[in-house]
């Protein structure tokens, strides 16, 4: 293959693309083509099936790929423009370029030598069965020809007979018509006989129309008697079975449309069903009257409330749904396809029905509901509502022009109220009983050494009973609004029942009532007025309890329980805890007001029953001076186990060695005085009211303040007033006045250190003496040093 067998070789093969726009080609025109293997390919199948090159390229006879190529001027344009090299450069790319191009055509006929095989094949095929389609068709051509020729015979010979036939053929109608009326009574009877009733009332509707169109005539007016005499007794016999309690459903549906078939009157057959459904209904209930304790409700309830609940839904509920169900299925749907004046009225008198005998139900299950007065166990009652909430709900989806929802929800809605009101009954009730045994505790002697705690015990037992009480009802409660409950998803309890039911009316009640009670045995008179003052000071140190922590931690407690969405107003936490301080304060006055008054009936009756005038010489301390001391350290132990000790005023180093001789020298010195005139006493009343003007009012009713130093010293000021007032009242001789001196001695000797300020205790005994002077006849007072002996002796 030389330079000169290329050019020829590549013309008689397929032109291959030009290298760019230009059409002069330079001597590597071809050495391009080797990269465009796939373009060459389909240059040459563009040859073979001759089809237009893409985009009109300019023809040139020296363009080797060109249709209008020409080898010399190619190879004179090459041997003009190339050097020797180059020419020798464009042979060995056009060798290569040949080689490639024939190796090219060889992968084509290899790759579709099969391909033209079989489609030459299949060619010779369709051929072959062009053949027999064309044979067969021919013979269909000549068949129809033939058909349409005998067809059209067949019409020119039976033209005339035509019309004869077609009236022949409509008598032989209206004769089997005929026959069909004539013999309509014997089938209407032989179906009656056979229990094909369905069939009767079919035939009979069937020929109705006619008979009354025809029953002026006397043939078809006997016809038509008899017809209706059958279906008559069909109808009766129909209304009997309708009126049969044991027929099924199926039974009863196919005679109720039959009875609407034979044009029996709807209302009065919805009336009759609706009483008979009534009537059965009506049993159950007064099955469940029973089970509630009669008509009355006087007797006891059998069996609990969620057994209760179950025989209603499974008996009386279940029926009704079925009977809702049966008559909308029998008359509502068909009547309403009727017309909407039918419709309507049967579906009002199914909502009157259920209304009348779910209202009976209703009252039934309030009763039954009602007559649940323990507060024990609340779970069977919830889950009696619960299921009884739940089986409603078929009915309302039955029937919801009866509006049953409400109702049902109403019913669960009083029923959780009432449980909400017995629960606060019963904590008021738990709370009696606990002050009940509280007296019996503190009212019963206990051992010597056993009562050192007996108070704080008392008050961590009362305190710990009421709050697990508490929280045992509100447990009971939360199964109202629990998770499973269906009708704890209902705006009431998500709301009212936790804000205003539960916090409220229950736990804020309670908590109200705790401080009323105990602000009671404040009360004078009547058996409160026997209240042990040990009673007042637990009380009160319960409340103040309750306004520090007690009180937050059960609404913080009930609050997480009870999530309400209810944003109604609802009592601050303060002013149930400002209400429980005011309690506190209120018992602690009136304990520190009992035990003064204890205190002061001793020293009054001492003062009142003694001869004052013509007493001996005081030897000793008066035993009720004793007696005043113990019961200020029995009282003093028994408000430490309760209460803080509190803030003293500082004291003097001689506190407890004080005299008091100020009122009684100044009396000595008007007596004993020469120059004694009657202006003297007068003198010295005039310093005594003097002193008292730039002297501290003591305010000896004063509230007290929640520690013990605050209760001992109110109970020292009432009972050193009292034993005051006492001596004002009284007149008294020498050895009285001095015998006054010895008590009040021993009282400094002790009390100053129960009070918060001793100076309170110095001038009130310093009162008592000095009024003892002015009542004294003989006013002489005893040596300090002699008192000093008696009282320690004492």
């Amino acid at each position: 293959a030389g330079v000169g067998a290329g050019p020829g070789a590549a013309m008689a093969t397929v032109p291959g693309p030009v290298s760019g726009p230009s059409a002069d080609p330079g001597p590597g025109a071809g050495v391009g083509a080797g990269a465009g293997g796939k373009r060459r390919a389909h240059g040459m199948l563009q040859l073979y099936y001759g089809l237009p090159e893409a985009g009109g390229r300019q023809l040139h006879p020296a363009d080797i790929d060109g249709a209008n190529f020409m080898p010399e001027v190619y190879l004179n344009k090459l041997r003009s423009e190339c050097t020797l090299a180059e020419l020798m450069d464009s042979e060995t790319e056009m060798v290569k370029h040949i080689r490639s191009l024939d190796s090219d055509m060889q992968t084509l006929v290899y790759e579709n030598y099969n391909k033209f095989i079989s489609a030459t094949d299949t060619i010779r095929k369709m051929k072959n069965d062009f053949r027999k389609m064309e044979d067969e068709m021919d013979c269909l051509a000549s068949n129809m020809a033939a058909i349409t020729e005998f067809s059209a015979r067949i019409s020119h010979t039976l033209q005339d007979q035509h019309q004869q036939i077609t009236k022949l053929s409509g008598v032989h109608t209206l004769l089997r018509k005929l026959q069909f009326l004539f013999e309509l009574p014997a089938r209407l009877s032989k179906c009656v006989e056979l229990g094909a009733y369905g069939q009767a009332v079919r035939y009979y509707s069937k020929a109705r129309s006619v008979l009354l169109q025809y029953q002026h005539m006397p043939s078809f007016q006997g016809i038509h008697g008899d017809c209706q005499g059958i279906m008559a007794g069909l109808a009766q016999r129909l209304r009997v079975q309708f009126r049969d309690g044991g027929s099924s459903a199926k039974e009863l549906a196919e005679c109720v449309e039959l009875l609407l078939c034979l044009e029996e009157p709807a209302a009065e057959l919805c009336d009759e069903f609706l009483s008979q459904a009534g009537s059965r209904l009506c049993g159950q209930l007064s099955v469940l009257e029973g089970d509630v304790g009669g008509e009355g409700g006087g007797g006891q309830p059998h069996g609990d409330v969620l057994d209760f609940i179950d025989r209603g839904c499974n008996g009386f509920v279940s029926d009704a749904c079925l009977v809702i169900a049966s008559y909308q299925d029998l008359f509502v749907q068909r009547l309403a396809s009727s017309g909407p004046e039918l419709g309507a009225m049967a579906s009002a008198k199914l909502v009157a029905f259920v209304r009348e005998v779910m209202a009976r139900y209703f009252s039934l299950v309030e009763a039954r509901v009602g007559a649940e007065r323990g507060v024990t166990d609340n779970s069977l009652l919830v889950r009696g509502l619960d299921r009884f909430h739940r089986r409603l709900q078929a009915v309302v989806k039955l029937l919801p022009a009866a509006g049953l929802g409400p109702l049902a929800t109403g019913i669960v809605v009083r029923a959780a109220a009432d449980r909400l009101h017995r629960y606060l009954q019963a904590l008021r009730g738990f709370l009696a009983e606990c002050l009940t045994d509280l007296r019996q505790s503190l009212a019963t002697p206990r051992p010597l050494g056993k009562d050192g705690s007996g108070l704080a015990d008392l008050l961590a037992t009362l305190s710990s009973a009421i709050l697990n009480q508490l929280k045992a009802v509100l447990a009971s409660v939360h199964l109202f609004v629990a998770k499973d409950i269906t009708f704890s998803n209902k705006p009431y309890f998500k709301g009212q029942f936790c804000s205003q039911g539960v916090r409220e009316g229950l736990v804020v009640g309670f908590i109200q009532h705790l401080c009323q009670t105990a602000g009671q045995f404040c009360e004078t008179g009547g058996e409160r007025s026997a209240t042990p003052p040990g009673l007042l000071l637990l009380l009160s140190r319960l409340c103040l309890d309750y306004e520090t922590s007690t009180v937050s931690y059960i609404l913080t407690l009930t609050d997480e329980q009870f999530l309400g969405q209810d944003h109604s107003p609802v009592t601050p936490v303060t002013v149930l805890c400002a209400g429980a301080r005011e309690s506190a304060q209120r018992l602690l006055n009136h304990y520190v007001k009992v035990q003064g008054l204890n205190v002061s009936q001793m020293l009054r009756k001492s003062v009142e029953t003694r001869d004052w005038i013509n007493t001996i010489e005081p030897r000793n301390v008066r035993a009720v001076m004793k007696r005043v001391v113990e019961d200020i350290t029995s009282i003093d132990l028994q408000v430490g186990l309760l209460y803080e000790e509190g803030v003293r005023k500082a004291h003097s180093s001689d506190s407890s060695k004080r005299t008091f001789s100020v009122y009684s020298n100044s009396r000595q010195q008007s007596r004993y005085t020469p120059s004694y005139t009657p202006s003297a006493p007068m003198d010295t009343n005039l310093l005594s009211n003097i002193q008292k003007l730039f002297s501290e009012r003591i305010d000896i009713f004063s509230p007290v303040e929640f520690n013990k130093v605050s209760v001992l010293t109110g109970i020292i000021k009432i009972s050193l007033k009292t034993f005051l007032e006492c001596v004002r009242l009284r007149s008294f001789g020498r050895y009285g006045l001095q015998q006054i001196q010895v008590d009040c001695q021993y009282l400094q000797l002790y009390l100053w250190r129960f009070a918060s300020d001793e100076n309170l205790v110095h001038f009130l005994l310093d009162e008592i003496v000095g009024s003892t002077a002015h009542r004294c006849l003989d006013p002489v007072t005893m040596e300090q040093s002699v008192i000093e002996v008696i009282c320690e002796r004492g």
